[in-house]
């Protein structure tokens, strides 16, 4: 008889053995416990796909470790859904942390994680509750980053898109429940507070008051020990971490007046605040739970992009048509896309005519008409007719997903408005509680009665809620308007510089451009030089780079080959074709004595072997139908414009002139790009710059601020703090309206929350608030901070136009060869 083999390592399942766990709706057998819980953690966090996908049995875990719960994440296979590469070896774990109440967990969290060895940094998002820690594989575990969030309190997870989704859900239902308890206990102790007070005044009966207090006590404690409960944990985790945060002063009130009015229910003496208490507990959670609804449509709206993806895709092996799982698919695989499916993966169209919705990634809703050769993205969905596709990433690797990192680099890196912030706030909870302590001594001394209550209210009344509020709110408000305008946020300091700049700077080709050049005409140099050959040439020379004017050479892509292709940024290519060594680029780079650039409308390039010039190829390309319009807006809003580009003069003059750019200037290699914007900032001048290819890497990385077109390179992507998604260019100024905006409203917000407790904190010291208006007061002031903020999520830039009809994103496909 052969034994059952454990599900999960493979080895034989002891006789009498019961472990076992449940995956895809069958109970599987484990071996032991550890394989139980290894397994189990992998369904309980989402991953159970890794089953399906797996190559091989996986290790037994070690059952006796400390961490051996959280093992799963220690395999290879469940760490690529949440752990990607980084710099210099070292990897980044994206994380769910269940638990985050304030942004003193954020300080918790990123304290207690960074003081790991091998944990080289971390920033966790206190609105998406995610964190990114960057870590040394060859010191830290993945398992161990998990074991140690639990340790203090938090519940980890991979940060996986059907994970989020839970989370979120999982928070919002919860925040409803205590909420609902809240306020029905508020009502219910209202009325028995009602006719305390009335039989106070009345001569109420002794044993009837006494009856009422008790009620009142059983009404108001499940509001306490449920509703309060995230209070009283949130308080506790941040005194262990030695930091004072809001929910300190919020705790020590509730526990306080409920230890109080417990004391004086049980001996009959002394005055009962169950409804303070109550109310107090109710407009905390009512302002708080608005506030994670404005955060968690933020949230949404930015990230959890790769849940759009189907499940499944159209695999082409041969002749037969298969439905594999889009975890499956790879590079090189062909897939069928049927009108109105979403494309699983990037790829190159190799079959078929149709027109793409593209909206997700560009913002623009006019179909992209594709066919032979043309691009198509995860995410995008096709239109009237069937493509085939060749995919060309997949998984983690498309752009979608490239997006959804940027995105979630963007929400974690910390604007030094918010972390001043939250510095302020623990010192103001820190003189809060001095306050509180002195108004009780001063009290003591004058009405010991009073004195308590007097404390409570100022605890209640002070407490920083909306100081933390005032900037987070405001910047995570602003960031989803500009993601809808079609400005995707990748760096968190975008909209603290937006206000401050004084100039920008345009690059030229696929920027002002569509990034669509054709061929316009081609003038040999020597007798007997075909123009068909010498286009061969050039897409051979081409056919290696993604540079936007390669894309006029596609057509004519595959009639020769190169070999030895070197790449000079900025200058231009080289390689052999046909035994023959060829330069293509800049006139001075191509030949050591180059002829007269033709005085024709393009942008020339030479191409050249070794015995010399051999014929001149001009490229042109089209203005974005919203150049003009996006300069105007800019010099409208106070910024000056400049056309800064390595092409020859002519075409960049041209160009410049039809933009209404005054200043311009040609023939820059990157070196002399970034001197110029250097020397710009060393006159004062603060520069965002605009670009596309890899020339304009330097100046993107040196500029205060930078944008990226949807269209640029990776690496120019991965420099920018934000990228266009849209190629309306029109964005930029309406970004600069929108930050200008943020700003008096972050103003407004601090001026409000520091007013507020200026006003009430003397009102409360003085007596003359009680602690149920204290508790209304604070909510309100909380309330009116994420309002005022949540006004830019509907704010509209001045003489903001619809989009004009055309493509303003990417190309439209191969060009044609006519």
């Amino acid at each position: 008889m052969t034994a059952t083999a454990c599900f999960h390592c493979g080895l034989p399942v002891p006789a009498g053995s019961r472990h076992s766990v449940v995956i895809d709706g069958a109970e599987r057998p484990m071996c032991c416990p550890g394989c139980e819980a290894v397994a189990g953690a992998i369904v309980a966090g989402g991953l159970d796909n890794f089953y399906r996908f797996r190559d091989s049995r996986s290790e037994r875990p070690e059952t006796e470790s400390r961490d051996s719960q959280w093992a799963a994440y220690d395999l290879v296979e469940v760490q690529r859904q949440f752990v990607h590469d980084g710099e210099d070896g070292r990897k980044v774990a994206g994380l769910l942390v269940g638990g985050i109440t304030c942004a003193a967990c954020v300080w918790l969290i990123e304290k207690h994680l960074g003081q790991l060895d091998g944990v080289e940094r971390v920033s966790v998002n206190a609105s998406t509750q995610r964190a990114r820690v960057g870590f040394d594989p060859g010191k830290i575990r993945p398992a161990q980053l998990f074991a140690e969030l639990a340790r203090i309190g938090y519940r980890p997870a991979p940060a996986t898109a059907a994970n989020s989704e839970q989370l979120l859900q999982s928070e919002r239902r919860a925040a409803l429940r205590r909420l609902g308890v809240a306020g029905l206990g508020t009502m219910q102790v209202m009325m028995f507070a009602i006719a305390l007070y009335f039989g106070a005044s009345s001569g109420i009966d002794g044993e009837l008051q006494r009856y009422l207090r008790w009620v009142s006590l059983l009404v108001a404690t499940p509001v306490v020990l449920y509703a309060a409960r995230p209070f009283f944990s949130a308080a506790l985790r941040s005194l262990r971490g030695r930091h004072l945060s809001m929910d300190v002063p919020v705790s020590l009130a509730i526990g306080l007046a409920y230890g109080a009015s417990f004391y004086a229910t049980v001996f009959n003496t002394g005055e009962v605040y169950f409804e303070s208490i109550s109310m107090f507990t109710f407009f905390l959670l009512l302002g708080r739970t608005v506030e994670m609804r404005a955060r968690h449509r933020a949230g949404l709206a930015s990230g959890g992009l790769a849940q759009l993806l189907p499940l499944t895709a159209n695999r082409v092996d041969g002749q037969r048509l298969e439905s594999v799982p889009v975890a499956a698919l790879a590079v090189g695989d062909r897939i069928l896309l049927r009108p109105g499916e979403t494309i699983a993966a990037d790829g190159e169209v190799i079959e078929g005519r149709s027109g793409v919705d593209e909206s997700l990634l560009s913002g623009e809703s006019a179909l992209q008409p594709k066919s032979r050769g043309s691009r198509v993205y995860a995410g995008s969905v096709n239109g009237d007719s069937s493509l085939t596709v060749r995919v060309t990433a997949a998984g983690s690797s498309t752009r979608l997903s490239a997006i959804e990192r940027l995105v979630e680099r963007a929400q974690l890196e910390k604007p030094r408005q918010v972390a001043l912030a939250d510095r302020v706030a623990g010192w103001f909870v820190g003189l809060v509680l001095c306050a509180a302590l002195v108004a009780f001594a001063v009290w003591w001394q004058l009405d010991p009665s009073r004195a308590f209550w007097v404390a409570l209210s100022v605890l209640v009344v002070t407490c920083p809620c909306a100081l933390s509020l005032a900037t987070p709110a405001a910047l995570a408000a602003a960031t989803l308007r500009l993601q809808q305008l079609g400005l995707l946020v990748a760096g968190g300091q975008l909209l603290e510089t937006l206000p401050r700049l004084t100039r920008t700077v345009f690059d030229k080709t696929g920027t002002l451009t569509r990034g669509e050049p054709r061929i316009l005409q081609v003038q040999p140099l020597r007798d007997g030089v075909a123009e068909q050959r010498v286009v061969d040439i050039a897409a051979a020379l081409e056919s290696r780079t993604d540079h936007p004017l390669a894309r006029a050479f596609r057509a004519w892509r595959g009639n020769l080959h190169a070999v030895d292709v070197q790449v000079h940024t900025g200058l231009g290519l080289e390689g052999c074709v046909d035994g023959v060594d060829y330069r293509l680029g800049r006139s001075d780079f191509a030949a050591s004595r180059p002829p007269a650039v033709p005085q024709e409308e393009g942008q020339w390039l030479l191409l050249a072997d070794a015995s010399g010039p051999l014929a001149w190829i001009a490229l042109g390309d089209r203005l974005r139908t919203s150049a003009r319009d996006a300069v105007a807006g800019l010099e409208r809003a106070g910024l000056a414009v400049e056309l800064l580009s390595g092409d020859q003069s002519g075409e960049v003059q041209r160009l410049a002139a039809a933009a209404g750019i005054g200043h311009w200037r040609a023939g820059a290699s990157p070196e002399h790009k970034l001197e110029h914007l250097q020397q710009l900032q060393r006159d004062g001048e603060r520069v965002l710059m605009v670009g596309d290819g890899l020339n304009d890497v330097p100046v993107l990385s040196g500029a205060d601020a930078s944008v990226a077109m949807m269209s640029a390179a990776d690496l120019a992507q991965s420099r920018a703090d934000a990228i266009l998604l849209s190629g309306d260019l029109r964005v930029l100024w309406q970004a600069v309206a929108l930050a200008r905006r943020c700003r008096t409203i972050v103003r407004q917000n601090l001026v409000w929350a520091l007013g507020y407790n200026a006003l009430a904190l003397p009102l409360a010291v003085f007596g003359l608030v009680p602690p149920w208006a204290a508790a209304i007061g604070m909510s309100i002031s909380s309330l009116v901070v994420v309002l005022n903020a949540l006004r830019l999520s509907r704010h509209d830039a001045p003489l903001s136009r619809e989009r004009e009809a055309g493509n303003e994103g990417q190309a439209e496909g191969p060009l044609s060869s006519s």
